[in-house]
């Protein structure tokens, strides 16, 4: 993969910052708008050799807004690139099908991703995870209720989840 494209955008929480692969699959993304903050992150084999900055990413510019906006929906067919070993591969995908509104446990997050004592591994799923949003790790919560660590900001990992409170989107109906 050779070259990827990256766009900016505000949001009610601060600037939302992705990168993109030519196929459209989210290869980062998160609330910055400094790059730098990103491709760290990445795992190194899907680092592009060229980013070039685009105003309007297309569809995940479009989810993004949407989610934003109240749709919590639009985020979950967005294609997602994240390399790593086979566990964390697998999290990450028992992640995208937690539901908004329905946060989980680090110990649930475990057993769903088929490994009940594996809670540490969880975590690290959620640490290590490039795509924020759209492999929603802020929907994963210490035992007790406690927010625990979020790359981008625990405040924003409130915002997030009061977004997503079955409470708040009854009230949207």
């Amino acid at each position: 993969m050779s070259i990827a494209h990256w766009s900016t955008m505000d949001t009610p929480i601060g600037p939302f910052t992705a990168v993109v692969a030519s196929d459209g699959a989210v290869l980062a993304s998160g609330w910055t708008d400094d790059l730098g903050h990103l491709t760290p992150v990445m795992s190194r084999s899907l680092v592009p050799a060229e980013l070039r900055e685009k105003r309007d990413l297309g569809a995940v510019t479009t989810a993004v807004r949407c989610y934003h906006e109240g749709d919590l929906t639009a985020i979950d067919d967005i294609p997602v690139r994240q390399r790593s070993g086979e566990f964390l591969q697998h999290a990450w995908d028992v992640l995208r099908t937690v539901p908004a509104g329905k946060p989980v446990t680090y110990s649930e997050y475990a057993a769903l991703a088929g490994r009940p004592a594996a809670v540490r591994a969880a975590a690290s799923a959620c640490a290590r995870n490039a795509a924020a949003l759209f492999v929603p790790c802020h929907r994963v919560f210490r035992i007790g209720g406690a927010m625990g660590g979020f790359r981008w900001g625990v405040d924003v990992k409130r915002w997030l989840l009061d977004h997503e409170s079955p409470e708040r989107t009854a009230g949207l109906s």
